[in-house]
């Protein structure tokens, strides 16, 4: 644990979701999707498209799939994105996932557990998709296209990871198509679809939420978590209990969904009397800090 908090600052419940996540995002993915001869889209798309491609052209008889392998080395450049542009802690953490996934893409059977098609690209978007939303409410990602997304979301309070898959998708969907059939394009771009939604619904990286904190006693200690361990900023005044007109305090900050989980989490450390309402997608302009 000592360890793991060093090197990528996860605290447990984190860790096991950035490796839960990278598991249920590899077993979409063998299981359901390269089986049927699908494409994921995104860097992952493009390294299958390419072992397809390299495998065609060369008439190559291999059993072992390696575009895990490429994977990982399209990806090298994109993690310097992420040191520069995202953070240190995301290109470790993003490292570490990355490398956890091509591990589990490489050693993984591809093997078709339905045989129905479409109830397979809604199955693999929705277990892909749900994947990649925990690695990324963890604080790491699978890399590729979620790095890039990520650096642009920061910058464009109307912009997703989920936005971006679609569009660069798109593009490899389209060759697929050229060279594999219409039928091949069109499911996969079915299950980008599924993915992308149940990705930006794990992961609404965009959303913000406002919370007032009302409590009896003296609000140091809320104040000292929120500025301390939330990194934000508060406003708080004196108020009067409308029904006893004892004294009340009113705390309002600002904060992103996540920041908000770990708020409610550290809720029992505070007065026996303090309570919170929260309001969630609400939209802020002007100088709020994304954290990702």
């Amino acid at each position: 644990m000592k360890i793991i908090k060093k090197c990528f600052n996860w605290n447990l419940i984190d860790f096991g979701k950035a490796l839960f996540g990278s598991l249920i995002f590899c077993c979409a993915i063998n299981f359901f999707i390269v089986p049927n001869h699908l494409y994921t889209g995104g860097v992952l798309g493009l390294s299958q498209l390419i072992r397809s491609i390299v495998v065609d052209v060369f008439r190559l008889n291999i059993s072992f799939d390696f575009s895990g392998i490429l994977y990982y080395l399209i990806n090298i450049p994109l993690f310097v994105i992420a040191y520069r542009h995202v953070g240190k802690t995301f290109f470790y953490r993003t490292l570490f996932s990355v490398s956890i996934q091509t591990l589990l893409l490489s050693i993984l059977p591809n093997d078709k557990i339905v045989d129905d098609l479409l109830t397979n690209v809604i199955l693999g978007g929705l277990l892909g998709g749900a994947g990649v939303g925990m690695i990324l409410s963890s604080g790491a990602s699978t890399g590729g296209t979620d790095i890039v997304g990520l650096a642009l979301a920061k910058k464009n309070n109307h912009f997703s990871v989920g936005k971006l898959g679609m569009i660069i998708n798109s593009i490899i969907y389209a060759i697929a198509g050229v060279r594999y059939g219409l039928e091949i394009m069109i499911y996969s771009i079915i299950y980008s679809a599924v993915d992308s939604l149940m990705l930006d619904k794990m992961h609404e990286q965009n959303i913000c939420s406002t919370a007032f904190i009302f409590c009896k006693e003296n609000p140091t200690k809320i104040n000292d978590y929120i500025k301390n361990e939330l990194n934000r900023d508060f406003t708080y005044w004196h108020a009067k209990g409308g029904y006893d007109d004892s004294k009340t305090y009113i705390i309002y900050t600002v904060l992103t969904k996540y920041e908000l989980i770990k708020l409610e989490r550290h809720m029992k450390n505070f007065d026996i009397q303090t309570f919170m309402v929260k309001s969630e997608g609400i939209g802020v302009k002007g100088q709020f800090e994304k954290k990702f």
